[in-house]
């Protein structure tokens, strides 16, 4: 008999949200929530980030929910009280996102993206479809477009490996150094390679793209190096 009256008592709470729309509102709210956050998210998978497509999907989705969840159960009076603490719990998620190594700080744009994402979920799943539809645009704007004019304009410190060939060791880095020297750059994450034919040798330099050019351009015109080539960028934020 309780069982029954539970069951019955269910079909009517469920019927009653159905009515109302609160369940048709909250999912397109939750929805949108997920689709924003992908968007960003893909971006950030595009560049190999560690919080890439599901990290920011998940954070925009579950503030969205928190953000409903808050209005449902805390009431009106305190309908902010669940939803405050999306803010340090995000705070705790990006610094652990932040990597101090070798004197670099990494991580600080994912921190801030996860940080905004989290904002946008929130307006989402306050019903705020513009707001949060323009938030994600300012976003993808912002890491596609700023990131470019950064490097146009040689405004960014850019880090490209290369990789130089040669007869010996000691004659390709003597020869690399030399070319470094004019810039006042130094090699990193150096290896090396002997193929039987020759010495391969791959390192980082850390410039802004005019620089990085002329590097390559110097390199390849060496009459002492065999060959010369750019093996791209190494991403860091």
């Amino acid at each position: 008999m309780n069982v029954i009256m539970t069951w019955q008592h269910f079909q009517d709470l469920l019927r009653h949200e159905m009515i109302s729309g609160v369940v048709t509102t909250s999912v397109i709210r939750v929805v949108l929530a997920a689709i924003l956050g992908g968007m960003i998210g893909l971006e950030r998978e595009f560049k190999h980030r560690a919080a890439g497509l599901r990290t920011n999907m998940f954070i925009c989705f579950g503030s969205a929910l928190f953000t409903l969840l808050s209005a449902q159960l805390a009431g009106v009076p305190d309908a902010a009280r669940i939803a405050a603490q999306i803010i340090p719990g995000i705070g705790f998620i990006g610094a652990g996102s932040i990597l101090h190594t070798r004197g670099l700080t990494t991580g600080l744009t994912s921190a801030a993206t996860l940080f905004v994402v989290a904002s946008v979920g929130m307006a989402a799943g306050g019903g705020l479809y513009v707001t949060a539809t323009f938030a994600t645009a300012m976003v993808l704007a912002a890491q596609f477009l700023l990131g470019h004019l950064e490097e146009t304009f040689n405004l960014k410190l850019l880090v490209t490996s290369y990789e130089v060939t040669g007869s010996s060791v000691d004659v390709v880095s003597n020869e690399v150094n030399r070319v470094l020297e004019t810039q006042k750059r130094l090699m990193s994450n150096v290896a090396t390679g002997n193929t039987g034919q020759h010495i391969r040798l791959q390192f980082d330099v850390e410039g802004c793209n005019r620089d990085q050019k002329e590097l390559l351009r110097r390199l390849q015109a060496s009459t002492v190096l065999d060959s010369a080539v750019s093996l791209g960028r190494v991403e860091r934020e």
